[in-house]
């Protein structure tokens, strides 16, 4: 196959041995599984909008120039009867008494539910049903983890593996900015928020262990503290499995999507978020590029560097200590990782950001969104206060979760990819 291909491409250029050994299938004794896929397969799908261009106009660059028409763009998408149908059943008699229940099998019927959201029942009801959700969880999480979490504060969730692109780094650098500003002032007057962390590292990913380590201490820290856990707790939920994330989801308030943009496939977790009508906070990354476009700018809160800036910092030279010093709220946080929290010291997640530990320092940019993330936070929290438009913008986003079901995804397989009709 290598021979075969490399003399079809020695045809097509020839002399231009860079371009042929960067394409080759084995090379310098390697066999390179990702070329060899791309050339055994009949198409290539990046599974949104930005993943696609991402593997079209730079990962397989060379290989969309000779077979433009393989490369595709299908987004993925979830199995809405079990995330929305059996995982919220408030919901779910909600949306049965206002639209019927097509939408089980025709997700997209789910945008007729649009009619509703300047009806004020409607908008009373879905925040009663959200706030059954949170006591349901609360009870879950008091049986499974032993902490008993307050269903009257706002419940923000970041559910997804912990990685470094995934930037729980840059939730916990924030938390820690939070607490800080309350153990200057433990009687600031504002809601209280309970934060959930669902995730798990892969076995040998020691800096994404430390990351752990970090929040739970810092969970730690905060609970042995009566008056602040009374405005702000930490909850890192062990041993996260489908069954608690059928009581999470319905339950959660904000969805934490904060990726470094350009380096999130597509996600799934934001949009099981998004049906059971938790608002998004997040980057314009992976699929939230095709949720902004479903519900509008106003309806989501978008933060941070978009994938072309994220380059162009790259190729200008990267520091994180340039945004270190802009920001004090920032440069406070990361300080306080040498001292720690519960006696445990964070002094290398302390050169990981401004030093770097392979010579590269904060390599997924959280210095560089601090800030930014944080104004969005204030936006979340002063619309957070008027319930009425809160619970707009969460209809809104259920109505127009319908493009997100995995029923429209596999359709769109069938007739793009398989070439297969549906059975009668």
């Amino acid at each position: 196959m290598n021979q075969r291909f490399c003399g079809d491409l020695w045809q097509r250029y020839p002399g231009d041995w860079d371009r042929i050994e960067r394409m080759a299938l084995i090379s310098g004794g390697q066999i390179r599984m990702a070329n060899l896929s791309v050339v055994g397969s009949h198409h290539v799908n990046g599974v949104s909008m930005l993943h696609a261009n991402i593997i079209k106009n730079d990962v397989f660059k060379d290989y969309a120039e000779i077979t433009p028409d393989k490369f595709i763009g299908i987004t993925n998408g979830i199995a809405h009867r079990r995330w929305l149908c059996q995982s919220n059943p408030g919901l779910t008699a909600l949306l049965d008494e206002c639209i019927g229940p097509d939408y089980r099998h025709n997700p997209e019927v789910l945008g007729d539910f649009l009619k509703y959201q300047d009806d004020q029942t409607v908008l009373k009801r879905l925040e009663e049903i959200k706030y059954q959700n949170k006591v349901r969880f609360a009870e879950r999480v008091a049986k499974t983890n032993g902490v008993a979490v307050n269903p009257e504060s706002v419940f923000i969730v970041q559910a997804k593996r912990l990685h470094e692109y995934k930037r729980q780094l840059l939730n916990a650098l924030r938390l820690i900015s939070r607490y800080q500003m309350l153990l200057a002032d433990p009687d600031m007057d504002i809601r209280p928020e309970t934060y959930f962390f669902a995730a798990k590292a892969a076995p040998g990913y020691d800096m994404a262990k430390q990351i752990i380590k970090l929040i739970c201490y810092l969970s730690k820290e905060i609970e042995a503290n009566p008056k602040i856990r009374e405005k702000l707790r930490v909850v890192f939920l062990e041993n996260y499995c489908a069954t608690m994330a059928e009581y999470m989801m319905p339950a959660a308030e904000l969805s934490e999507q904060i990726s470094l943009a350009g380096k999130e496939a597509s996600g799934t977790g934001n949009m099981k978020l998004m049906i059971n009508g938790a608002l998004t906070i997040g980057t314009l990354d992976g699929a939230n590029v095709e949720m902004t476009e479903e519900v509008g700018e106003d309806n989501i809160f978008l933060f941070g560097l978009h994938a072309d800036e994220v380059e162009e910092v790259w190729r200008k030279g990267y520091s994180p200590s340039h945004y270190y010093q802009q920001d004090a709220r920032l440069e406070r946080a990361v300080e306080r990782l040498k001292k720690g929290f519960a006696s445990m010291d964070f002094s290398n997640i302390h050169q990981y950001l401004m030093v770097g530990n392979y010579g590269v320092a904060d390599p997924y940019m959280c210095m560089a969104d601090f800030t930014d993330y944080c104004r969005a936070h204030d936006e979340v929290a002063k619309l957070y206060e008027d319930r009425m438009l809160w619970n707009k913008k969460s209809l809104i986003n259920i109505a127009k979760a319908g493009r997100f079901a995995a029923d429209r995804a596999i359709r769109e397989y069938a007739d793009r990819i398989w070439n297969i009709q549906p059975v009668k």
